[in-house]
């Protein structure tokens, strides 16, 4: 299982946060980008976060909480990131699913804790991974609901193609619960929130 660390929440700055990431046994940079519309308070500028990250040497993971994606899949393809995510609940799924592999950029789509797995359905023969919020989106530091499991457990016998990813209140504990279905686990505040990043991400290993 493979760990990703998101820097949504943290101790430390945005700048410094990215650098103890990039330097920790992390596999993947994990960039939460919300547009305030889909969900949550805007987090970012698209010229700021591709300077933020333009130096970084670990995979970088981006997941896309935006309502209408196309101008930042368009920017943060230069960025060479191993997947970029969106949400199954935004308007033209198909469409951005085709600009981000036209890119030969692997494809990840987001499933919220509210919705129903057939929402997912049609686009799994087509896309690298399912990321399941564990929490809802939008915020760090959430606790993690246990509601989602039975989702996970079914998602996990749809596995052909894809991986799976775990995203929301992840920590030595609930780990746990989610390690029998991912492949990576997404974990934020639980890492960031400590001053010794290594060991916190050891602590999900």
């Amino acid at each position: 299982m493979k760990v990703a660390v998101s820097y949504l929440k943290s101790i430390y700055g945005k700048k410094e946060t990215i650098q103890k990431i990039n330097e920790s046994s992390a596999d993947y940079i994990h960039v939460d980008l919300i547009d305030g519309i889909f969900c949550g308070e805007r987090n970012y500028e698209i010229q700021e976060i591709m300077k933020d990250l333009q130096d970084v040497t670990k995979p970088i993971d981006i997941h896309l909480m935006i309502e209408n994606p196309k101008e930042e899949i368009e920017y943060l393809t230069s960025l060479n990131p191993c997947c970029i995510t969106i949400p199954v609940e935004i308007p033209n799924v198909n469409e951005f699913i085709s600009l981000i592999k036209s890119y030969s950029i692997p494809v990840g789509l987001s499933i919220n804790p509210e919705t129903s797995i057939e929402k997912i359905l049609p686009f799994l023969s087509n896309i690298d991974v399912v990321l399941v919020m564990t929490v809802h989106p939008g915020k760090g530091g959430q606790e993690f609901m246990e509601s989602v499991i039975p989702k996970l457990q079914e998602i996990d016998k749809l596995k052909k193609n894809f991986e799976i990813s775990i995203d929301g209140g992840i920590n030595d504990q609930t780990v746990f619960l989610v390690r029998p279905y991912a492949d990576r686990v997404v974990s934020g505040s639980f890492v960031c929130m400590q001053e010794d990043f290594e060991s916190q991400i050891g602590k999900l290993r």
